[in-house]
């Protein structure tokens, strides 16, 4: 049929197009996204004639079909082809920042704080106010006493209207009468509440300190516990209303401290790291992986097995529609040719219930490689989870026609039982997954085809007949007048593969799944003879072609190139080679980093909540998921703006610095890091009790550069509503990329750059070493920014009792938290389940690295590059020499090789480009923070992997991103200039690059 009118276009684009493999049929149809023509040459039967399209909307043949083309009366009619939903991309939910320009006043002094000898033991008692007064009321009847008056029918309402200049900033202060210990405030809000506020303290009512400063109140109820002030005058102070009128309180109440409102003094013990690597013991290394991902027969056949997921919209589709100039209009771009963002596409993103019976398997039997074989082919076998459709599968894109732009597929194959394709049901049966190594039928197969399971599987082997091009007046390669026969596979073609999640309501129904049953897939591409590789775009048309190896920064399983737009979820997919069992591990542990571990809810829209993640948690956290704090998986929001609280950050404490065996005593009261948020754990409603750390203000100073360019360095202070820890260290959650491939790289070869004396430059690289909480093993560290985890499992286990107050069997109880002593796991307290703990760890060993963009791609002529995708090979390529001559390869190792040492297939024997040698190195005095951990002073931190760093401003999508390890750095620049200690002599050689060579370092850097 044709797809000329709008109607025609709409019912092919449900035909062809919700189909998308119709193909198997030995179809070479192609997909109407975009315009679509489908003529093509059938496979094997010659040519047919072609013309060459005018520079305009072209107007489409009609489809020749080949001669087994089933009726169309037999074809499922199109109401029962339902496109897949098209579910947006959700967005990164993290807090409001502070109001840029509100007042940040610093923390009490001693002087108003109540004496560490205040007796609490006793329940706390009402305090009164004697006198209260504002900034204004609105009339007489609403005034500032009515807040006191033990009356919640009867409110205060702060004066607002056109004559008030400035309604937001209206405060209400409390007199009582002289200095009185205050540890618990309640206030009770009527609708118009305060959506940014602060509390001060003051001893004379002219000196104001800043007791607390919230941000994104919801009114109601708010009660303040653990104040521990000792001060005459309380004020409330507005900054942001949520309504247009006034705030307006009904009543607000005071207790003194007690046993009910303040925290308890802990029972510290000292945490201990082993004094060298005397004893140290790897990691257990599994004999055999836990899953194989390929493997070879004894005839020479490589037999490929690889996961897949539904997804939403195909890996070419973004926000913007886009055409090949001359084919159609072009949304990525506006009147005068400046690029235009509509939003991106939907193809990296998670359906709903992406953990639920939507992952799947997929079989390449491939017998290039078998000796004698000269016309070779891939037998295609499926494993899903449900009943399905015959004809799952699409080969090759639909290159020779410019009107195909988003998707459309050539369609060659044979679906080995044509009526599995034109069922009305779904007639493909639920086939058990195969063990590792062997295949289901090696010596029958199916109808002569030996390795295909049943009638569903398909055989691939010929390159379909297509259109010969030429470029046009415009640069756009089109249809010459020529063609290309179709001609038998060989070794070393690449082959681009998408599946399809083809089921229908009563096959989803059967299993007890009432969500969609219809979605898209990944698309890859595979090397006859080799297996898959990740890909990019190259001309005609974003055609698949495989990345330069000198691209794939995490190995084989790097993330591909990204067309849809969805730069968010870069550092949120699995590794492109994952196997097909590994597929759904990946994402039960996705699920699980994104459960609200007292709510159980994911925190995207249309999952199934998680019950066995609801009350996981203690009273006092950071925040509720790991997502909260890995924003997209990438870093924690930056600290940026005066009064921001660093609820997002880790901020580890200590009552005292170490010893010489690198012991320290968690802090009385926080234990080993601040918990800043808090709840009743009987109702679940928050509480404010005093744990947090906010930004007080910023210190900056300029550098010169050798061209003159002046560059501020700015970092944070930081204040605390308790007391001041002794010692503490800021930090910031780092990307979750590639960790798996990091634990994959052996001791030996970490170990093998370490040195006992610096080198020319002055760099060292030492070693830190941490007990096993498991096992009490002595190991080698490789997590955290001071190397203080040895493994993926203790690095999530820990952050999840610090950061989240959430136990495991590895830290059974919140009092692990004050150290060793109170961590008895005979007296377990409920936390993860331990498939829990094992599903996350397995999903960071799983989490793959972006593929280096350092080659240009082939966008269609006329059509505007994706930002992240529009790089200068050149200047990327000189700024890598630039990187290696001024050593900063010295720490950033640029290439390391990993070991057959983890149970997952994808990451062993893989060459990586990290840019870490995971030692530790001493930094300098300026990013020290006196914060010890074994053998790593408060000077020396773990080099950061660098791999992704490009991706950085775009994963945060929008939220403000900073570097190193406390956030401080807003650019690159100012990240390396803030280097000192062992990488002060390279530093200074970037201060004198000249301006080309700088900007060519800093080119390669936001490539990677």
């Amino acid at each position: 049929m044709s797809c000329d009118s709008v109607e025609q276009a709409e019912v092919c684009r449900l035909r062809y197009g919700s189909w998308l493999i119709a193909s198997v049929l030995a179809l070479s149809l192609s997909a109407c996204g975009g315009g679509g023509d489908s003529s093509a040459v059938p496979d094997g039967s010659g040519t047919v004639p072609v013309t060459n399209p005018p520079i305009s909307p072209p107007v489409t043949p009609p489809v020749t079909p080949p001669a087994d083309t089933p009726p169309a009366e037999d074809i499922p009619p199109v109401a029962d082809l339902p496109e897949p939903e098209l579910e947006a991309a959700p967005a990164a939910r993290t807090s409001a920042l502070p109001k840029a320009d509100a007042p940040s006043l610093p923390p009490p002094p001693a002087g108003l704080r109540i004496d560490a000898n205040f007796d609490k033991t006793a329940v706390s008692q009402p305090v009164f106010a004697v006198a209260v007064r504002s900034s204004g009321d609105e009339n007489d009847n609403n005034t500032a006493g009515k807040a006191i008056d033990g009356d919640l029918s009867s409110r205060w309402e702060s004066a607002w209207g056109e004559e008030v200049p400035n309604a937001d900033n209206a405060w209400l202060e409390f007199d009582f009468g002289a200095k009185t210990a205050l540890g618990a405030m309640k206030l009770y809000w009527e609708n118009a509440h305060a959506k940014e506020y602060a509390l001060y303290v003051s001893d004379d009512a002219q000196h104001w300190y800043q007791l607390r400063y919230i941000l994104g109140s919801e009114g109601k109820t708010e009660q303040f516990l653990n104040l521990d002030t000792y001060a005459r005058y309380l004020r409330f102070q507005g900054i942001t209303r949520s309504t247009a009128y006034g705030y307006s309180l009904f009543e607000v109440e005071f207790r003194t401290p007690g046993s009910d409102s303040s925290l308890p003094v802990l029972e510290t013990s000292a945490l201990s790291y082993p004094l060298s690597g005397a004893g140290r013991v790897p990691l257990p290394a599994p004999v055999q992986p836990i899953e194989s991902i390929s493997f070879t027969l004894a005839d020479g056949t490589l037999v490929t097995r690889f996961g897949m997921v539904g997804r939403s919209r195909h890996a070419r589709e973004r926000g913007e529609e886009w055409n090949e100039m001359g084919f159609g209009l072009n949304d990525t771009v506006d009147a005068a040719g400046q690029a235009v963002d509509k939003g991106p596409g939907a193809h990296l993103n998670f359906v709903a219930n992406y953990f639920k019976n939507r992952t799947w398997g997929v079989e390449f039997i491939d017998n290039s490689n078998v000796p004698g074989v000269t016309e070779p082919h891939i037998v295609v076998n499926q494993y899903f989870q449900q009943a399905q459709k015959g004809g799952g599968h699409a080969f090759v894109r639909r290159f020779d026609e410019p009107a195909v732009t988003g998707f459309g597929w050539m369609s060659p194959g044979d679906l080995l039982d044509d009526s599995t394709y034109q069922d009305p049901g779904a007639a493909c049966p639920v086939i058990a997954k195969p063990a590792n190594g062997v295949l289901l039928r090696p010596d029958t197969g199916y109808n002569g085809v030996i390795g295909a399971n049943d009638g569903c599987s398909v055989v691939f082997d010929r390159y379909p007949g297509h259109r010969a091009l030429s470029a046009n007046a415009d640069g756009v390669l089109v249809p010459n007048g020529q063609s290309v026969d179709s001609r038998a596979l060989r070794k070393g073609d690449v082959i681009e593969f998408t599946s399809s999640f083809f089921s229908t309501r009563e096959a989803m129904d059967a299993i007890g799944d009432s969500g969609a049953f219809r979605y898209y897939t990944n698309e890859l591409t595979y090397v006859m003879g080799k297996g898959l590789r990740p890909w990019y775009g190259v001309q005609p048309r974003l055609m698949n072609e495989p990345l330069p190896d000198s691209t794939l920064q995490g190995g084989l399983g790097s993330v591909s190139y990204d067309y849809a737009d969805n730069p968010t979820f870069m550092f949120q997919q699995p590794h492109n080679t994952i196997g097909m069992h590994n597929i759904q591990r990946f994402m039960e542990g996705r699920r699980w980093l994104h459960t609200h571990l007292w709510t159980g809810e994911h925190n995207e829209d249309g999952n199934d909540r998680n019950d066995a993640g609801i009350k996981l948690q203690g009273p006092r956290f950071n925040q509720s998921s790991c997502f909260n704090c890995h924003v997209n998986n990438g870093r924690s929001v930056a600290p940026v703006v005066r009064n921001q609280r660093l609820d997002t950050m880790a901020v580890r404490v200590g009552a005292t610095g170490t010893d010489t065996n690198g012991q320290y005593l968690p802090h009385p009261i926080y234990g080993q890091a601040l918990q800043m948020n808090g709840r009743s754990v009987t109702t679940g409603a928050m509480q404010h009790w005093g744990n947090g750390a906010w930004v007080a203000d910023f210190v900056s100073r300029n550098v010169s550069l050798a061209d003159g360019s002046q560059v501020e360095l700015r970092k944070a202070t930081v204040a605390f509503e308790g007391p001041e820890p002794a010692v503490y260290s800021v930090r910031q959650a780092q990307p979750l990329i590639g960790m798996g491939l990091l634990e994959a790289i052996s001791d030996e070869t970490i170990l093998s750059r370490v040195r006992t004396t610096p080198d020319a430059d002055g760099v060292l690289g030492t070693a830190n070493y941490a007990y096993d909480p498991e096992t009490g093993q002595v190991r080698l560290g490789r997590y955290g920014w001071k190397a203080g985890k040895v493994s993926l499992r203790h690095q999530v286990t820990n952050a999840a009792l610090l950061d989240m107050a959430v136990t495991s069997s590895v830290y059974p109880k919140l009092d692990c938290l004050a150290g060793p002593q109170g961590c008895d796991p005979a007296t377990a307290e409920a936390g993860l389940p331990e498939e829990a703990v094992t599903a996350m760890t397995q999903y960071l060993q799983l989490l793959a690295v972006p593929a280096q963009r350092s080659v240009p791609s082939g966008f269609p002529k006329g059509v505007a590059a994706l930002a992240y995708l529009d790089v200068d090979s050149a200047k990327i390529a000189a700024g890598e020499k630039v990187f290696k001559e001024i050593r900063c390869v010295a720490c950033h190792v640029s290439e390391i090789k990993t070991s057959d040492r983890s149970e997952f297939d994808e990451v062993r024997n893989q060459t990586i480009k990290p840019y870490t040698d995971l030692l530790l190195h001493d930094m300098g005095p300026e990013l020290a923070d006196n914060f010890s951990e074994g053998l790593a002073s408060g000077s020396m931190w773990r080099t950061p992997a660098l791999w992704g760093i490009g991706y950085t401003q775009f994963v945060a999508g929008g939220t403000p991103v900073g570097y190193l390890h406390d956030g401080r750095a807003r650019t690159l620049t100012e990240a390396i200039l803030w280097h000192g200690g062992e990488a002060e002599v390279i530093k200074n050689r970037f201060v004198q690059l000249p301006t080309a060579q700088r900007e060519a370092l800093l080119a390669f850097l936001n490539s990677l």
